[in-house]
């Protein structure tokens, strides 16, 4: 365990032994960070003369900074993954875990003192993302000077951001200065030059939480201040994709829950619907499921919320399949705070990998929220004037709340409808400036059939081009790739509807 951040003496000889710290360090651990109930405190006792040596770093060239790979890939940053233990490489940082920026940020003080010019547009820029917009940013000009100068007359928040460009020697120094006026508690993240895993050691042993590397990356802070705020007791956080119609009728329920049922049933992975039309929510229908209360229960008292009460509200499907169903009656007005949406997604996010959002169409201030909050917007439109118009307005507005995430995509839905002039997908993909992700045919016969028997268009009618549309969204989405089982049995399929029997297309190949 690391100790406190605190003012400490420096023997650079004594530190950095280079002994048996790298022999094979491909195969090394990271050095541990400071456990988050650590205080961040100064040390009252008098520091000692340091050695007039030279500080000695690791002259070997720079590889990766501790979250460097998290913006490798920005429109791939939240695919989801599952904790790996991060190597040290052989004389530079520790190398990072796979890129993920799923994080939940509470309600903290961010302070930023930075030095350089595009480490202060980072930062702003990530005091304006999604995943920050609970917590409060303060972006100053100056490094470690300014904030010790800052601290001298006022408290320290829970998290300070500092910049310091100089050489390691007057970072350490700066950082005991910094030490000597940090409450308890107080968590550093330091910006530097150097990329070098004894500096970072040095750095841990006097309690700094995270080094970063300049230039950073507004995706690599929002992963650091998520990390260092991460809840032990939540072991995952989920990603929520948010399913809208650009009008009414444009079929985004059906579409979200056909696409759920594929990433569950086809992909194999954890889901959960929750449909958040409480009047007239179709779920229930659609699942032949018939809940008693399910999402109104949980937005009436957002706050008793636990695990045990969130099963015993939702309605398991299937065995990878869950719903949180819309009681869809016209009794109440369903006059519901904004924030409680926001609770209730979020309690919801901890209990499965992947949450699908069915939300109705209207517009409010919990709707505009929950579109910009989600990890993914899928907006459904039918190739129409009115669709094109509404598409563009909402495009516009998430892309505008999530300047560090891709933009939303678009499936058009209800293409090819008899005698009904249509926009070409090419020219409605143009005009919004995102071209569609999928087209889904017009099938009045199989899309009447599955809704009156309460099934799903993969469930009813594996072999149509309805379904095939479904699974490919459903891979889009969730960024995973059908089993290599279900391929297989798809084509057998395939073979034994133009052939005759399951095995006739083996029988053939043996003659």
């Amino acid at each position: 365990m690391t100790q406190p951040f605190t003012a400490q003496d420096f023997d650079p000889l004594d530190e950095f032994d280079l002994e048996d710290d790298f022999i094979g360090a491909s195969n090394a651990a990271r050095p541990a960070a400071p456990p988050m109930s650590a205080p961040f405190a100064p040390v009252a006792a008098s520091r000692a003369a340091e050695s007039d040596a030279p500080l000695t770093l690791s002259e070997t060239p720079a590889v990766h900074d501790p979250v460097g790979q998290l913006v490798a890939q920005t429109e791939a940053a939240v695919i989801a993954a599952p904790p790996v233990s991060p190597q040290v490489e052989a004389g530079g940082l520790p190398a990072s875990a796979p890129a993920t920026v799923e994080v939940s940020i509470p309600r903290i003080a961010v302070h930023v003192f930075a030095e350089r010019q595009d480490t202060l547009a980072a930062a702003e820029r990530a005091g304006q993302d999604r995943r920050m917009s609970r917590a409060t940013t303060q972006i100053r000009v100056g490094g470690i000077s300014a904030a010790v100068e800052a601290y001298q007359g006022e408290p320290t928040p829970p998290l300070i951001i500092v910049e310091c460009l100089r050489d390691a020697r007057s970072l350490l120094q700066e950082i005991d200065q910094l030490a000597q006026v940090c409450d308890a508690g107080t968590k550093v993240v330091v910006i530097g030059a150097a990329n070098d895993i004894l500096l970072y050691r040095e750095l841990m042993r006097r309690g700094v939480s995270e080094y970063l590397v300049a230039p950073v990356q507004p995706l690599q802070l929002i992963a650091a201040i998520g990390g260092l705020f991460a809840d032990p007791a939540q072991p995952f956080v989920g990603r929520t994709i948010a399913f809208v119609g650009a009008r009414g009728g444009a079929g985004a329920s059906s579409v979200a829950h056909n696409t759920a049922y594929a990433m569950s049933e086809r992909i194999g992975v954890n889901t959960v619907i929750v449909d958040y039309d409480l009047p007239f929510g179709t779920a229930g229908l659609d699942f032949n499921q018939d809940p008693l209360g399910g999402v109104a229960d949980a937005l009436s008292q957002p706050d008793r919320l636990d695990a045990t009460l969130l099963d015993r509200m939702m309605v398991r499907c299937t065995d990878k399949l869950s719903l949180f169903a819309a009681p869809a009656t016209l009794d109440g007005d369903w006059d519901i705070q904004p924030d409680a949406f926001e609770e209730v997604t979020g309690r919801i996010r901890s209990t499965a990998p992947f949450v699908v959002l069915d939300l109705p169409h209207l517009w409010s201030g919990w709707m505009r929220k929950t579109l910009i909050s989600a990890d993914e917007v899928v907006i459904v439109a039918t190739p129409d004037l009115a669709s094109l118009r509404n598409a563009k307005n909402m495009i516009d507005l998430i892309k505008q709340g999530r300047p560090n995430d891709a933009p939303p995509r678009l499936v058009l839905n209800q293409v090819g409808v008899p005698g009904r002039p249509e926009i070409p997908a090419k020219d409605f993909g143009a005009a919004l400036g995102v071209h569609p992700s999928l087209t889904i045919p017009f099938d009045a016969k199989i899309f009447g059939s599955a809704a009156n028997n309460g099934q799903m268009i993969v469930e009813s009618a594996a072999k149509t081009k309805a379904a095939e549309a479904f699974q490919t969204l459903a891979q889009i989405v969730s960024r995973r790739e059908l089993p290599a089982a279900v391929s297989t049995r798809g084509k057998a399929m395939e073979g034994a509807a133009k052939g005759g029997s399951l095995f006739s297309g083996l029988m053939r190949k043996k003659r």
